[in-house]
């Protein structure tokens, strides 16, 4: 049962189209999975189309369209690409690759530690983005951190505790400067989650340190 969201104001940046392409794809994986998040963004794009039909109407200048589709023609049309599912990470038996994540180009596992591995995701739409594969055995933690910006995750398998609350399959967690956590992956099975990093992940260990600068975290 998923018991953690996406907060409003997120779902509200997503239903309005002005989220960043990192975090608003970690939030459509949420919601793919979530019927309660699914009727809540499908509410907030119904309540925006409505004032946006209620709005007045504004008169375009003379060569707006013309301008409008000008700018479009400029631009070459490229069908966005499907990842190859023989290009995907290896997940465990009976773990589905969420639809949202088709269209991203996706590394094989790189060791990160002992029982830990990551993937670098990347968005045709922002090469820049950071987000992150994290695949952490049972038993193990990530090194302890807070953030400069906000880090977005989705547990996509097993689940781990960092001294907040305990998050599992399907939930969702937003960190930002305020936290300072450690998480724990809990007993019984690995940990996969999806993570999207605005600014940087500041460990409290020089070595994770260093190599969250080589990994871009």
């Amino acid at each position: 049962m998923i018991r953690h969201h996406p907060g409003d104001d997120l779902l509200l940046a997503m239903a309005a189209g002005s989220l960043a392409a990192g975090p608003a794809l970690v939030v459509a994986t949420h919601v793919e999975g979530c019927a309660h998040c699914q009727a809540q963004l499908q509410m907030l794009e119904s309540v925006g189309g409505a004032l946006l039909e209620g709005l007045a109407p504004e008169a375009l200048a003379p060569e707006a369209m013309a301008r409008t589709l000008a700018a479009i023609d400029a631009v070459p049309l490229q069908a966005e690409a499907t990842m190859p599912r023989a290009e995907r990470p290896v997940l465990p038996p009976g773990m589905a690759w969420p639809r949202a994540l088709e269209t991203c180009t996706a590394t094989p596992w790189r060791w990160l530690g002992p029982g830990m591995r990551w993937s670098r995701l990347r968005l045709h739409a922002d090469p820049q983005a950071k987000l992150f594969l994290l695949r952490i055995g049972a038993g193990r933690s990530l090194a302890t951190h807070s953030h400069s910006d906000s880090e977005l995750t989705q547990i996509l398998h097993g689940a781990f505790h960092d001294g907040r609350d305990l998050f599992g399959p399907g939930d969702f967690d937003a960190a930002d400067t305020a936290v300072h956590h450690q998480p724990v992956v809990q007993g019984g099975s690995e940990c996969i989650c999806l993570a999207s990093v605005e600014g940087r992940m500041r460990f409290d260990s020089p070595l994770a340190r260093a190599l969250a600068a080589v990994i871009g975290m």
